[in-house]
């Protein structure tokens, strides 16, 4: 993909350096207390963020019989605050000592998530309350997204080590969604959509905890020489992304990508409730098992990064995630090859995600020096959510009008045309990952 460079680019990483292997890795990662702690948050955190990303449209769905149209917009409202905040958040958090960010970002999520099922029990929720909420939560989710992933530099040292500490993160990622949906579905079914939220609440009161007990020194940034102006920095921030021949095509798949997989999911959970029957727990199974794609692809991506291509690598897992929808349309059979499809579907899905994300995310990481590393990560936070955010709006509109079926078909149909820009993307032509930014 080729794409006119937005301001003056960074030099230091185009050219034949991209040729060069990377350094050996130094020791391993396990040694790391303060990263591990970390990593252990996380992992319960995103356990429970598993619970709400389904209880969320369920509530919806069975407690206030909401459409197609209103599904979307609950999703829309949870992604859009990307689209608008990130970025400003992305300075701010440049200035910032970013575990305090993380502290109060959590601890917002923790209230507002508890308020659900509190309002549930005394008979004032209601869906225009759901929706301010999950708009509420989608905000403070943006603080702690920008936060973490700028954060995690200060506890890895070694840029060599990126990738281990994002295949970890990975790993992490991809073992909550083979277990939350489970978990969500089986919660859901036994305590009602609402209530089950609490597990999400005391998700995040751990990691509150475990970021209380990092003892590594984060030194507060250095103000830029020419003073403090949010304009000029959320502009420098940019530059840098769209200056750089590895980075701005990441940049412009980013959105595609997040809309076709928010698409799919918010008019799939509809079909399979209202066309196709399935329960609650039904639902959790199927993403459950899909998701076992994920964690293969985070657990072996270390392996494949190191033997095949980094292009190569990029390419064929960003071609599982655009192609995968194809198969559920065809999904309308007897209830297990019913089944089957749909857990392949996404199986194939997660497992490009799997991948793709370690590449991803080491690759930002690698070409961006320390102190833009907030507005970079915005930068991709608000593109990929801002797919996302459309790609719920949109996949509710095309479900409503289309049907279920046929909106997921035009949909599947549409993520499928994404091939071209992917083996266009200069970034599929990477044989090593690039030298550190300085």
């Amino acid at each position: 993909m080729t794409a006119t460079v937005i301001g003056p680019g960074p030099q230091t990483q185009t050219g034949a350096a991209d040729e060069q292997p990377p350094a050996p890795a130094e020791a391993s990662l396990w040694r790391n207390r303060d990263f591990l702690t970390f990593w252990a948050g996380e992992t319960l955190s995103l356990l429970g963020t598993q619970v709400t990303t389904l209880a969320l449209p369920l509530t919806a769905v069975i407690a206030f019989g909401a459409t197609p149209e209103q599904v979307g917009l609950l999703r829309f409202l949870q992604l859009v605050p990307y689209l608008a905040l990130a970025l400003v958040f992305g300075v701010l958090v440049d200035r910032m000592r970013r575990r305090r960010v993380m502290l109060l970002a959590n601890g917002a999520r923790m209230v507002l998530i508890g308020l659900i099922p509190l309002l549930a029990v005394t008979h004032h929720l209601d869906l225009p309350v759901l929706l301010t909420l999950a708009c509420a939560i989608g905000v403070f989710s943006v603080l702690f997204d920008v936060s973490w992933m700028s954060f995690v530099p200060t506890l890895v040292k070694d840029p060599h080590r990126y990738v281990e500490a994002n295949q970890k993160l990975g790993v992490t990622s991809s073992t909550a969604d083979v277990a939350g949906p489970g978990l969500a579905g089986v919660l859901v079914g036994a305590l009602s959509a609402p209530v089950a939220l609490l597990v999400d609440a005391f998700s995040y009161l751990v990691s509150l905890v475990t970021l209380l007990l990092i003892r590594t020194p984060e030194p507060c940034p250095e103000p830029p020489a020419q003073g403090r102006h949010l304009g000029r920095e959320l502009a420098e921030g940019l530059r840098w992304v769209f200056g750089d021949r590895v980075l701005r095509p990441l940049a412009l798949v980013a959105p595609f990508c997040n809309f076709s997989m928010v698409s799919v999911w918010t008019v799939f959970v509809l079909y399979a409730v209202r066309d196709q029957g399935l329960t609650p727990t039904e639902i959790g199974v199927v993403f459950s098992a899909s998701s076992v794609g994920g964690l293969a692809g985070a657990s072996l991506s270390g392996r494949i990064v190191k033997r095949f291509r980094l292009g190569a690598v990029y390419a064929v897992s960003m071609t599982a995630i655009f192609t995968s929808p194809l198969l559920l349309p065809f999904a309308d059979a007897s209830k297990p090859v019913m089944t089957a499809l749909f857990v392949g579907s996404f199986f194939i899905s997660y497992l490009g995600l799997g991948v793709a994300g370690v590449v991803m995310v080491s690759l930002r990481q690698t070409l961006t020096p320390k102190p833009l590393m907030g507005r970079m990560n915005a930068a991709f936070r608000t593109l990929l959510f801002g797919g996302g955010s459309l790609g719920g709006l949109l996949g509710g509109v095309i479900g409503g009008a289309l049907g279920l079926r046929g909106g997921l078909a035009a949909i599947a149909v549409g993520s499928a045309l994404m091939l071209v820009p992917l083996t266009l993307s200069p970034v599929s032509r990477l044989r090593h990952l690039p030298p550190p930014a300085a």
